[in-house]
């Protein structure tokens, strides 16, 4: 038998009847086993076989354990799922002075979107040790000069820059810098302990840090000798209490080897000073990242916070802010700004400091979830954006809705009316493409369209009679002349500024009510923020806000627009006359100091010539003002959706965060590309197939209801139902101030009200809140329809079915006619085949028709937009 040795290659000739013996190479002396007939080359003995799988595993399991403590990028890579890009946060340090250190957190995002916090795992290289040095994941000063961090991680690299100043200088301990932000970061001065009114245990100090001076006389002048003792700084009352040494009702607040004590014991071992004038003061708060995509329960991500200050530094503060999760079953965070995930969902964890309140989204998705997005193209930029939150969320879009039930909506929700049944059978039987985005530039155009809007910001406007200081006359006046605006397409921000500068006689200029319906100084500037900006400022009156940017000196600042608004009565008494005066000053409450006119957000005001009202309408409605086309965007995107992308519409803050900002923003800005005319916005939003989506969900999106990944089910709002049952049913109602047939949108005064508007939740305008309107079924409501005048009466004082039956059309084409009114579409053959067996036998079909009529005025199909 003829076979080569393995080793060397020689050809060997073994005996006929050898195969399987132990045979030895005569040239490499190699023992070898001779294989079997047919076989080409000879085998290895069976137990260094053995051997060489053993030594095989071995080598391949400490090459495992090497790529999992070294190379952990190569896991995902093995994987699928490679990493798309690394960002290291933040971008650049800028470090100035001997005490100055910023930590950096490393993410890595994958191909699938999903973000990786790899600090611990990255690769750090210092150009230049002499000028910093790391510790853990934080880069501290050594010396002055410049030098980069070279960060790296699953074959991607980022180089930060970082700068050294005055590494020798050590900056003398601050009561505001240093000591008040203990007292937030351990809860001192939270509204449960010694931030409520009245204190707590006869030691009060300011809410969340409003009052520094006052808090530092309470604290070292304040019961002498009893909190602070500067004979022996380490048995201070302040110290031994926050370690609980002594009894303290709060318990621990920190510990004695925590940065809070030492910086404590530091500021009293100097003496307890006070900062001088001069001291820097906090602008701006940063967190980052801003955005994370956790995969599953247990995954972390690391935060890190940065203050920027008046004199041009910054300060990483991420171990003295307060940290806060609004979900904490999607996303934990710990006191030291670590997210762990955990259900799936959506989160916003803000950091505070100081007077400001920062958040970063955080995503949580399945761990290891089978995605696939389906194949939907984009109708617009409305799609793109939703999409994209979406595939992050691994969310899939609904189906697009029926012809049917697009025109039902879309004509409720842009005139407040039903389709007429010849209109529905026309829409459904057309088969061009761009039918319905020729809808929907027939309806912008209506009239109906106007008086909706028309409504909506009568609302917002309040314009409501009242006995005791506005007519009817005057609300009459107000109404026809934003009528008149509307209908004519008077852009928005022109609306608003004509509003805050108008003057004059309120008959003459009925845009100066505005300044009539609120007399309050205080009152009008909270109004002017919660309308055209979405923001609720009252808190601030009385103390920084607690979770938003806002402070007593904003809030002050900003109700000094207003405190020159002169008012002097007319010949008639029912109008007033507004001018500006040339005196009138904004006191603060704290310290009594005059507030100059700010801007919300925004830089102290420079009046020259101008008013004060000119000045801040100038500023509100211009697109430098980032709030003002954010908030009308997310005023027209809740109309057509049946939620803002922030809800409620008009409390935007920190801490109630845009559910898209990117979309929030995108229609801010088309906003203001269009020059405010909102009716272009509209056709945006309605010619997206996000608004075309059905109600129906699929197995990935039924939890969601805040993505837009289906359409929501609405309750018409009480005038649009109420108009819709008059139209059905050809009956008219009768209004105070309008002619009979006038539809209840059309009612000009608030104070005006019926028992079917006020039972559905019609807004009082009392307040301009956007709570006022009520759209949630009630019980109320469902025995109204039941056994109410309004479905009972109009059924049969409308006569439709007489009318019907007079055209001699049958018993089953009349209630074709019906549904086609009610619902927008035919009856189905299940439906049909009931109702068939319903009247075939009845000798008076009037009033069996009238029957299934009612019964279609109270179907939840008819009272909800789908």
């Amino acid at each position: 038998m003829k076979f080569s040795c393995p080793q060397c290659g020689q050809r060997l000739d073994a005996g006929p009847d050898s195969a399987g013996r132990d045979f030895s190479c005569p040239v490499c002396e190699k023992m070898l086993v001779v294989p079997a007939q047919g076989d080409g080359s000879a085998r290895l003995p069976l137990k260094r076989v053995f051997w060489l799988i053993a030594v095989v595993a071995l080598v391949a399991s400490a090459f495992g354990a090497w790529v999992i403590r070294f190379r952990p990028d190569w896991v995902s890579a093995v994987q699928g799922i490679p990493i798309a890009e690394i960002r290291v946060l933040p971008d650049s340090i800028h470090l100035r002075n001997r005490n100055a250190r910023q930590s950096l957190v490393v993410q890595a995002v994958q191909a699938d979107g999903i973000t990786q916090d790899v600090t611990a795992k990255a690769k750090w290289i210092l150009s230049d040790p002499k000028r910093a040095r790391i510790e853990g994941p934080t880069v501290v000063a050594v010396s002055d000069g410049r030098t980069e961090l070279r960060v790296k991680y699953g074959g991607r690299k980022a180089v930060i820059p970082i700068i050294v100043e005055k590494a020798d200088y050590e900056p003398p301990i601050s009561f505001k810098l240093d000591v008040m932000p203990v007292f937030m970061k351990a809860g001192c001065n939270a509204g449960a302990c010694h931030g409520s009114s009245r204190g707590k245990d006869g030691f009060r100090l300011s809410l969340f840090g409003y009052d520094a001076d006052g808090d530092y006389f309470r604290l070292t002048r304040e019961s002498i000798g009893r909190r602070i003792n500067l004979a022996a700084p380490a048995e201070s009352l302040i110290l031994e209490k926050s370690t609980a040494v002594v009894p303290h009702t709060g318990g621990e607040r920190f510990t004695r080897s925590s940065p809070l004590y030492a910086a404590l014991l530091k500021w009293l071992e100097a003496g307890a000073p006070k900062d001088g004038t001069n001291v820097a003061k906090a602008v701006s708060l940063e967190i980052l990242p801003k955005q994370a995509v956790l995969d599953g329960e247990g995954s972390r991500q690391k935060l890190t916070v940065r203050a920027h200050y008046s004199d041009g530094s910054d300060r990483d503060v991420t171990s003295l802010a307060v940290f806060i999760s609004n979900n904490d079953p999607s996303a934990k965070v710990s006191p030291e700004g670590v997210i762990t995930g955990g259900q799936r969902g959506e989160a916003f964890v803000m950091a505070r400091f100081d007077t400001f309140t920062v958040g970063s989204q955080v995503l949580v998705v399945p761990k290891r979830l089978k995605f696939t997005f389906p194949e939907v193209s984009p109708n617009n930029y409305v799609d793109t954006l939703v999409y994209a939150k979406l595939k992050k969320l691994r969310l899939a879009p609904s189906d697009l809705c029926d012809d049917a039930t697009f025109l039902r909506r879309v004509y409720v929700d842009v005139i407040g009316l039903l389709p007429t049944a010849n209109e529905v059978v026309r829409f459904t039987e057309d088969s061009s493409p761009d039918k319905r985005a020729k809808l929907i530039d027939d309806l912008l155009q209506r009239k109906e369209f106007a008086d909706l809007w028309v409504m909506k910001w009568a609302e917002l406007l309040q314009i409501r009679s009242n006995n005791d200081q506005f007519s009817y006359k005057a609300a009459l006046l107000y109404y026809n002349w934003l009528q008149e605006k509307i209908g004519a397409n008077v852009p928005i921000n022109e609306i608003v500024h004509d509003l805050l500068t108008a003057s004059g006689p309120s008959f003459k200029n009925p845009g100066a009510n505005y300044f009539q319906v609120e007399r309050d100084t205080l009152k009008t500037a909270e109004n002017v923020a919660q309308v055209f900006m979405g923001m609720r400022i009252q808190c601030a009156q009385c103390h920084n806000h607690p979770f938003d940017r806002w402070t007593m000196d904003d809030y002050y600042g900003f109700g000094a627009f207003f405190t020159q608004v002169g008012r002097k009565g007319s010949e008639d008494p029912r109008e007033a006359v507004i001018f500006d005066k040339n005196d009138g000053e904004m006191k603060h409450p704290v310290g009594g100091r005059t507030m100059a006119p700010k801007f919300l957000g925004g830089e102290t005001a420079t009046i020259k010539e101008d008013s004060r009202r000119e000045a801040l309408a100038r500023w509100l409605t211009s697109p430098e003002n980032p709030y003002f086309a954010r908030n009308m965007a997310n005023i027209i995107w809740a109309h057509f959706v049946g939620k803002g992308i922030i809800e409620p519409v008009d409390d935007i803050r920190v801490s109630n965060p845009a559910s898209n900002p990117e979309l929030l923003q995108a229609l801010a800005d088309k906003l203001v590309e269009y020059r405010f005319d909102f009716r272009r916005l509209i056709r945006d939003i309605c010619t997206s197939r996000t608004y075309q989506l059905s109600t129906r969900p699929n197995a990935t999106n039924a939890g969601d209801d805040r993505n837009f990944a289906k359409a929501a089910i609405r309750r018409l709002r009480a005038e649009v139902l109420l108009d819709c049952i008059s139209q059905v049913t050809e009956t008219q109602d009768k209004f105070q101030g309008l002619p009979r047939g006038a539809r209840a949108v059309q009612i000009a005064d608030g104070n005006v009200n019926t028992y079917f508007l006020t039972t559905f939740g019609r807004a009082t305008r009392g307040t301009v809140c956007s709570c006022e309107v009520k759209t949630e079924p009630n019980l109320s409501q469902a025995l109204h329809l039941l056994n109410g005048n309004t479905t009972q009466e109009k059924t049969q004082s409308g006569g439709v079915v007489k009318k019907l039956l007079k055209e001699k059309k049958s018993p089953e084409e009349i209630v074709e006619e019906l549904y086609l009114r009610c619902l927008a579409r035919k009856p189905t053959r299940e439906e049909v085949s009931r109702l068939k067996s319903f009247i075939k036998d009845d000798k008076k079909p009037e009033a069996v028709l009238n029957d299934i009529f009612w019964a279609l005025l109270n179907s939840k199909e008819f009272i909800f937009n789908h």
